[in-house]
């Protein structure tokens, strides 16, 4: 559990850098007048990936959930690339990432990166880490409870994101 608990740990250290290059790029593309769309859903998503991160620590202390090699390495392998498919998702979008949905007026879509291939790969990466992150020590209720609410956000998150691209980006 003590490695583990530093695997979560660098997880929400990773989050609290994403932090800081969301509100960089935040303040750039308010700059170019970026507007901000979805801003109901925000908080929600705050809470739910803290959670995540929070029922990873607790469920395998609280339910006893031991490590199990043949699932807790492939789901860490799996976890892992989730974070690089990430930061590929973040370097790939550079100014225009941002974990809230600011879209420049006029802007072109980035096409550049897994953005070649997925239209939103950055939640391909959220929805295996959901998964995988949890797996790793074996706490497969926070991984079923992220999974569902995270599907419910996402169905949010991702509509909004097509509209506000949409509405402001020249076809």
């Amino acid at each position: 559990m003590p490695w583990y608990t530093l695997l979560v740990l660098a997880v929400a250290v990773e989050r609290l850098a994403e932090l800081v290059v969301a509100r960089r790029n935040a303040a750039w593309t308010r700059a170019r007048a970026g507007v901000e769309h979805g801003r109901g859903h925000y908080p929600v998503m705050v809470v739910l990936h803290t959670g995540l991160l929070a029922g990873c620590l607790l469920e395998p202390l609280l339910a006893d959930r031991p490590f199990l090699p043949a699932l807790g390495w492939p789901a860490l392998a799996l976890a892992l690339l989730a974070q690089a498919l990430r930061w590929w998702c973040i370097t790939s979008l550079g100014p225009y990432w941002n974990t809230r949905v600011i879209v420049v007026p006029g802007a072109r879509l980035v096409g550049r990166g897994p953005y070649r291939f997925l239209r939103h790969p950055n939640y391909v990466a959220v929805v295996v880490e959901g998964v995988a992150l949890p797996l790793v020590h074996s706490a497969w209720i926070t991984a079923t409870l992220f999974t569902l609410a995270n599907a419910a956000l996402l169905t949010v998150r991702i509509r909004c994101e097509n509209a506000a691209l949409t509405r402001a980006v020249p076809a």
